[in-house]
């Protein structure tokens, strides 16, 4: 079963990066619908692993890696020459990490990942 939710959480990932830098992503016609987007798409990237991983420093690295992997993909979509770099998406990504740490921060530990946790 954890390692069914591990290949999930790192398919995901592999989303998130093909949204990312895809020509035509997918868009919800809102105002600010793209901020939105960035939050929800890393606070449940973060929550997943948050859940995944229970010990203090594997949530760190997680958010580490959840933050880096944003503000690499804001380089890289400017470097596409279609997509655009925007430091308020960088923000988004970091603010859904934290909200998405702490949203499994308040679950309790008996509800943590199936299987034996790995650091």
């Amino acid at each position: 079963m954890r390692i069914a939710a591990l290949a999930l959480g790192w398919l995901y990932v592999a989303v998130i990066v093909w949204l990312s830098l895809t020509p035509s992503p997918p868009h919800v016609d809102i105002e600010g619908s793209d901020k939105l987007e960035h939050f929800l798409a890393y606070g449940v990237l973060m929550f997943w692993f948050g859940v995944l991983y229970r010990s203090a420093r594997a949530r760190i690295g997680w958010a580490l890696f959840c933050v880096a992997l944003g503000v690499a993909l804001e380089f890289a979509q400017r470097a596409t020459g279609y997509r655009s770099f925007e430091l308020a998406d960088m923000a988004a990504d970091a603010l859904g990490v934290l909200a998405g740490a702490l949203a499994a921060l308040s679950l309790p530990r008996a509800a943590g990942a199936a299987g034996k946790e790995t650091p």
